[in-house]
């Protein structure tokens, strides 16, 4: 089962109005901890779009509906699993998955990428379609782990996925050749009317492989981002962690300078790296934040300079617990200008526990992620991957 939660983080307002904003989660919500003071916004301008402010409260009622996206056992698929969530350049959501047929494994399987468009933000949606379409007869091929990439400034957008004939992340061998059935494969499918279809199966694995010493890889699931400041604004940026043959499992991100017509691989960073999301922050640094493969059960976060080509190597977040589980970063205010208020305001939802996939929490930051004050949670059972995104009408969404 898919749910996707339509919901406001902060109670809307006019135009450059002072009304306080709410910090909403998105589903049925809990106020995890004591009272927290609210954060001044004074100096906040207002983005086109985005007609209200930051200032966090924690006294009011969250506003959010729930709709249920898709059902497993239906329409040939035993279960639907991995979100991700986007929003076109005309302002379509756009909401993919994986459909699994065989009792929901991981690749190597014949899964897809499917979705859904919304065209009026989230209230009612399109049918389900296929964006990159598996073949479940033999020789079986697999996309599995969807992330949707948009470039604002050419209007396209990639859905980053793992390609798979005959092995899975874990049993990848070296190589790149696009044939080969033992290799998992980076693919996209890509978009230039808004979602509406889509043309699948680009294969870029050698063009983000350096060497055959990185056994395997994928992108990791949920969204990238295009860099909106300074001198790398318009690089697209797609996170992935890559597995290499002396055993380091590290991050590494994949770099477009050319509107997405060729990619390369930045320096791999970190150790027992998995499942990772990069953020833009107000002054243009990006920030990593990634879940674990070893034995921390906390966020590790890095850093880069030069806009995702090379990282500092990552230390614990102690306020972020994590259950070594995917999570969703986005900063909440797309457009805010370089070194805005606004631009510092960051939304962060994961499974908030040391153990298990339950508690799903969304944190806020109003300080580019160094600190997370206020959090809700919206479900406290059993939870997996979220996803969020920001629509064009101010509201959050998460899939």
């Amino acid at each position: 089962m898919l749910l996707i939660w339509m919901g406001l983080p902060f109670k809307k307002a006019g135009p450059l109005s002072r009304h306080k904003a709410v910090f909403s989660a998105l589903g049925a919500a809990a106020l995890i901890g004591a009272a927290l003071p609210t954060i001044p916004m004074a100096q906040a301008q207002t983005p086109t779009g985005y007609g209200f402010d930051a200032t966090a409260s924690i006294s009011e009622e969250p506003e959010f509906s729930t709709q249920q996206l898709a059902d497993g056992g239906t329409l040939g698929f035993d279960c639907y699993r991995i979100p991700s969530l986007g929003v076109a350049p005309n302002g379509n959501v756009l909401a993919s998955w994986d459909g699994r047929p065989n009792n929901c494994s991981d690749a190597p399987q014949p899964n897809s990428i499917v979705g859904k468009v919304s065209t009026d933000n989230g209230a009612t949606w399109g049918e389900q379609h296929d964006i990159s379409a598996g073949i479940t007869a033999e020789p079986k091929t697999g996309y599995s782990d969807p992330s949707i990439v948009v470039d604002w400034e050419r209007g396209d957008v990639f859905n980053f996925h793992v390609k798979s004939f005959d092995a899975g992340y874990f049993t990848s061998q070296p190589g790149t050749d696009p044939d080969d059935r033992n290799v998992a494969h980076v693919a996209y499918a890509k978009s230039s009317d808004n979602g509406s279809t889509w043309v699948a199966d680009t294969v870029i694995t050698d063009q983000v492989v350096a060497d055959d010493t990185w056994d395997s890889r994928f992108a990791t699931s949920g969204n990238g981002i295009q860099l909106q400041y300074g001198a790398y604004k318009g690089r697209l940026v797609q996170p992935s962690v890559t597995r290499m043959t002396n055993g380091r499992v590290a991050a590494v991100a994949m770099l477009s300078d050319d509107h997405g017509a060729t990619w390369y691989p930045s320096a791999p960073w970190g150790n027992s790296m998995d499942e990772n999301k990069i953020v833009e922050l107000s002054d243009g640094t990006l920030m990593n934040n990634s879940r674990s493969s070893g034995a921390d059960t906390y966020r590790k976060v890095s850093y880069s300079t030069d806009g995702g080509v090379t990282w500092a190597e990552p230390t614990l977040d102690t306020q972020v617990p994590d259950p070594r589980n995917n999570a969703s970063l986005i900063r909440v205010f797309p457009t805010a200008p370089e070194g805005s208020a606004q631009a510092e305001v960051l939304l962060f939802s994961n499974t908030a526990t040391t153990s298990g996939r339950t508690n799903g929490t969304v944190r806020m930051s109003c300080d580019d992620g160094q600190t997370w004050p206020v959090s809700k949670v919206f479900e406290p059972g059993a939870i997996q991957y979220t996803s969020m995104a920001t629509l064009l009408n101010g509201d959050i969404g998460m899939l």
